[in-house]
Formats: structure tokens, sequence, C-alpha cells
């Protein structure tokens, strides 16, 4: 017997049903192959270092996307180019678990003034290090079929790889971070990929000539210091700032044009949830007070793909489920709307 063709599973496939079990991300009943958008899980979180949970965001994730309606008001048929998360890697999984406990006894050690063993932190180090090149290897292949490729984390130290293999495939491109953090510390508490750290290894590459920051209102010295000593290369949009500036009469259409027009041609989007409001995610692993609502967030990307500008990929990061699906369901959420955008942004619909 043979399989159904990708247009007879669009014919006979009912999207205000409810999703199967046994399906894929959203319900969706196609296979990799058939895919316009792949989504790369990466349920890693062995830096974090405040709240755990993030790990097992892509699986959470998965299961309350199913329960998220298909239409779209950007797009109502985006559903029919298909969008595919591939399987969870256990191996990855049990890794992190593994390496967490390492990295927390490594954190105590820097708390009580003590020494580490160095051999926990080479090895979480070396262990980040392979993360990274898997990460970079499967990013590389779905982009090399020419699919637009988004990655679901884990936590925000997951996708270096994936913007390393878009340094090798793009000469020039930025970054729009949306994120409560700067994430532009120097191997913080000495894990040299950390989540604390991912635009500063980010900003290693020569490809990536701009970084653009919206949401930014938990930062240190150092990190205010780069910024201001980039020549503009970094750009920050703070939070407070932001906010100020909406309360003296600026419209956020306004606001969002000057963080577009920030921005060169090409842009990958890299997504940590605590960039929103915390009540939308409050077991994320840093949640700090202010930042963007839902809406926002959408109209801002939204802005971005309206410019003309390209999404070359996105990814979403920090999502921890805790003990109900809140998290997971807005996680689910948003992490449509970057598929959609994304995919209006590569022209995948026909538009």
């Amino acid at each position: 017997m043979h399989s159904q063709s990708k247009a007879a599973k669009i014919a006979s496939f009912d999207p205000n049903n409810l999703a199967n079990e046994e399906s894929n991300l959203f319900g969706l009943p196609f296979t990799a192959e058939e895919s316009e958008v792949i989504i790369l899980p990466v349920p890693w979180e062995v830096t974090v270092s405040y709240s755990a949970g993030t790990a097992s965001g892509p699986e959470a994730i998965l299961e309350a996307s199913k329960q998220v309606d298909l239409f779209d008001s950007d797009v109502p048929d985006a559903w029919k180019a298909g969008i595919h998360l591939l399987p969870l890697n256990e191996d990855l999984a049990n890794k992190s678990q593994e390496l967490r406990d390492r990295a927390e006894r490594h954190i105590l050690s820097l708390q009580q003034q003590e020494v580490s063993e160095n051999t926990s932190l080479e090895s979480v180090n070396l262990a980040c290090e392979e993360m990274v090149a898997f990460v970079k290897q499967e990013c590389g292949f779905w982009l090399d079929k020419q699919r637009v490729v988004g990655l679901l984390g884990g936590d925000h130290s997951t996708p270096l790889g994936f913007i390393q293999a878009l340094a090798e495939r793009h000469d020039d491109f930025g970054i729009l971070q949306l994120d409560a953090h700067c994430d532009l510390r120097i191997a913080y508490e000495d894990f040299e990929y950390s989540h604390a750290s991912i635009m500063h290894n980010a900003l290693k590459l020569n490809s990536v000539s701009r970084l653009v920051q919206v949401g930014i209102r938990d930062y240190c010295q150092q990190e205010v210091e780069r910024i201001r000593n980039s020549n503009g290369r970094i750009v920050t949009f703070f939070d407070e700032v932001l906010s100020n500036e909406r309360y003296e009469g600026k419209t956020w259409q306004m606001q969002c044009r000057e963080i577009v027009d920030a921005l060169p041609e090409k842009v990958y989007v890299s997504f940590d949830i605590d960039g929103l409001n915390p009540a939308l995610c409050p077991n994320t692993g840093t949640p700090v007070a202010g930042g963007l609502e839902f809406s926002q967030a959408v109209y801002l990307l939204r802005s971005l793909v309206h410019s003309g500008k390209k999404i070359i990929g996105f990814d979403l990061n920090e999502v921890a489920p805790g003990d109900d699906e809140w998290d997971a369901n807005v996680g689910a959420r948003m992490l449509l709307k970057l598929a959609v955008f994304a995919g209006l942004s590569n022209g995948i619909f026909g538009h």
C-alpha cells in the first residue's frame, strides 16, 4: 500500500478538526520531506543559571501545539506548506540532564568561593561544543534542502550552531533578538557556551553585521559597555526606554519602524520567551518584570516581514512548561507565528 502524497493529505486533512495524538506539530500530517518549514528541537539546558525546565520545552510545545487552531490571520492556509518538528534526540536530552548536575556543582563552588573540579568544567564545555556542532550539521542539512529552518530550545545557548551554519551560507545578516537579557557575557560562570553568552559568541562571526536587541531590561555594566563600544554593531532598544517613549506619545508602530530600519536586508530572529511579559511565561528560567505583550511581539515580526526584509532563520528558546500547560501554550502560539512569518518572508505561500 502506497503512502498518501502531500496533495492527498491536504485534500483529506480537516484543519477544523481535533488533532490526532500521533500527529506532528500543530496536528499536521506531513513528513519532514513534505514540509517547507523544519523545526529542530534541542532539549538542552546545561548552563542554565537560575531555574531549570527549558529542556522539556520542545516536548511540551509539541503537545500544546495540538490545541492551537490552524487558521492564521496573516496567511489563512499557511498549514498547507507543512511545518514539521524533527524527532527529539533522546541522547542529547539525557546528556543535558547528566551535565546539568555537573554544571550545578561548578556553579555552587563559585558561589561558595571554592575551587571547582576542572574536569567538571572541561566536560561541560566540551559537551556544549559537541551540541553546537550537532545543531550546525542538522540545520545545515535542511538549509541545503532549501527549507525554512527554525530551532526550538532548550536554553538560549542552543542556536549558536544554527547561526554558524547561516554564517557559512550568507555573507551579511543581522540578528533581531527579543529578550529580557543582553546575553553578551563572556563565558558566564566559566561556561564558554553559556546561555548568557549566546550573542557574545554569535558576534564572533564576521557575517553577523548587526545585532538589534529589543525588550532588554536585565543587564550588567560590562554588557552596557560592550554595547557602547560596538561602533553601532549592537543596537539595543531597552524596555524602559521603549516604555517611556510610549508614555510620552510615541506609538509602537513608530518604534517598530525604527527597530526594523536598524536591521540589514537578511535577518535571523532569536526569540527568548522571557522577552515577553512574565505573566505569559512564568516558568521561564530567568523571568524579569516588564517586557512585550504577545501582540506587540507579533506586530514587530509582521512589520519586519512587510518591510521586505528576509527572515533567514529563527529560534524560540527558554520555554519551561512548569506544572501546567500555560507556558507551552504561549510558546506554541509564538512558534506558529514565527513559522508563518518566516515562510511568508521566503515566499513559500505563493504570496
